[in-house]
């Protein structure tokens, strides 16, 4: 006898329905998979057997072939042993058929209970418009109950499982608590003494999603103010947090029970990353810190201390918001859109142009040191803001201490102004991803503007991407000023964000 079951597999980012056919033959005991399985989906033959004794099924000692179709796409993971095994009972009559249209997947111990799985709510979101219900171990049960459309059914065995197939009276599980994301941080932005200007450029970089860098000396409080954006980011909307959540799912990243994601991230990876942990791929191509990073912050502290390679493998991700990982059979595009937060010294001793101490470095260490931080990496970072020392007793007390609730709201009036002006627009959401084909309609520039702009670009020898990035930044100025049209005095402070270069990069 035959029986056919739907399961389903994790292809890049999305989820593709993988039938599960099943027979049994008399002849010699065997037991066969095929349809491209790799080596976890061969060893779950072992798993099988001895799951379906132990919840006191005989396994069939007859010539047993499952075939996973498509046939000529190649089955990774553990998401097929819940379906096998049931297959294999349908098939031999020791459990009545059951209907075609619903969705089995999770990975059995040896006792027959059910293991987590990863990936569950990239599977279920594709899934949801094909099929309108899943069985899932329980672990994964508010993950994939994310997804409305989708009747889910968590169970915690293999025998609990044949239950639920063989009754239509068990009620779907419904997630009662999604997590809402709370705004409130042990720290803030009025932890920060001093550093106006700073604060100024985060604010600008938090309401537009313009990536910045900071230089200074150590201690000057660049990795704190970076460990506080965070605190003046608003709340992800609930496509913002569904992306997220798939990405970190498919990782394995999830804890037990977690549903949706609705914190904003923070990946702060050491400088002795390899390019393949940061941009993804390795044998099973996974994403990345750039997609894991998504809809939130990448902080890239030391940043010249990371590998030349690595720094100029940013330049895609930064510029398309996607990172593509290519492989011998497929290639997948990961989603990378996050906002890029870089700290660096001035030279590798740190102490370049600082007032208070001596640097030991030489022009030509200097220049080695800032050399690996290229032009074109500079150009994809719209802010560049220095972090002098201060007195930290004397800024204690001219301090604003405004809190990060006080920033968020001006940065969340800011982003709902773009979502306006960018109503039916698709491609991009923020002032900093504004493309070429939208410049002149949204950041429209009167003579003044375009004469202030010539100015400095004769002065400073801007690049016409760098030119572009101070366009862009000049519009979130203007909006931050609710203003309408960008003016004389947005270009100007925009062009303050731009000028670092030449103390510290053009100047050695």
């Amino acid at each position: 006898m035959i029986s056919i079951l739907k399961s389903a597999a994790i292809n890049g980012l999305d989820g593709y329905v993988v039938d599960i056919e099943t027979d049994i033959q008399n002849g010699l005991p065997a037991f066969n998979i095929v349809g491209l399985p790799e080596r976890s989906v061969k060893e779950s033959k072992e798993r099988i057997r001895s799951a379906i004794k132990n919840i006191g099924y005989p396994f069939p000692d007859r010539r047993i072939t499952v075939n996973l179709a498509p046939a000529d796409i190649k089955k990774e993971g553990s998401y097929f042993d819940l379906p096998i095994a049931v297959g294999i009972l349908v098939s031999a009559g020791f459990v009545k058929p059951i209907r075609s249209d619903i969705l089995l997947i999770g990975e059995l111990a040896l006792n027959g209970s059910l293991r987590s799985i990863k990936g569950v709510l990239s599977i279920v979101s594709s899934m949801a418009p094909h099929c309108s219900e899943i069985i899932v171990p329980h672990e994964n049960r508010n993950e994939a109950s994310v997804i409305k459309t989708m009747k889910v059914f968590p169970v915690d065995d293999l025998r609990e499982a044949i239950e639920v197939l063989s009754s239509d009276e068990r009620k779907p599980y419904v997630h009662e608590n999604r997590g809402e994301a709370t705004d409130e941080h042990d720290f803030g932005f009025e932890d920060v003494k001093g550093l106006e200007l700073a604060k100024r450029a985060m604010e600008i970089s938090a309401a537009g999603n313009h990536n910045l860098l900071m230089v200074g000396p150590p201690g000057t409080g660049k990795t704190m103010l970076a460990k506080r954006y965070v605190t003046i980011l608003p709340q992800m909307s609930e496509d913002e947090a569904i992306e997220t959540t798939k990405i970190h799912s498919i990782r394995g990243l999830l804890k037990d029970g977690e549903g949706l994601i609705r914190k904003r991230p923070f990946r702060s990876p050491h400088h002795t990353i390899s390019d393949v942990a940061l941009v993804g791929g390795g044998q099973d191509a996974h994403p990345g810190e750039v997609s894991l990073a998504h809809n939130g912050v990448l902080f890239l502290d030391e940043f010249p201390e990371f590998s030349k390679n690595i720094i100029e493998s940013l330049r895609q991700p930064l510029e398309d918001g996607y990172v593509t990982v290519s492989r011998a059979q497929n290639t997948f595009a990961y989603p990378s859109r996050f906002l890029l937060i870089a700290a660096m010294n001035p030279c590798r001793c740190g102490y370049y142009s600082d007032p208070t101490h001596i640097c030991k470095c030489t022009p030509n260490d200097i220049q080695r040191y800032l050399s690996k931080v290229s032009g074109p990496i500079l150009d994809r970072i719209d802010l560049h803001i220095e972090v002098p020392r201060i007195d930290f007793l004397k800024a204690s007390e001219t301090s604003s201490n405004e809190k990060s609730s006080q920033v968020r709201e001006r940065v969340s009036e800011v982003i709902k102004l773009q979502e306006e002006r960018f109503k039916g627009i698709r491609s991009f959401r923020r002032n900093a991803h504004i493309t070429s084909r939208y410049m002149k309609r949204f950041c429209e520039l009167d003579d003044k503007c375009k004469s202030l702009l010539q100015s400095a670009m004769d002065h400073y020898a801007f690049s016409p991407r760098s030119v572009n990035k101070i366009i862009k930044v000049a519009r979130t100025i203007s909006d931050m000023a609710k203003s309408e049209k960008i003016k004389e005095e947005h270009i100007a402070e925009a062009v303050q964000y731009r000028i670092l270069d030449n103390k510290y990069f053009y100047n050695i």
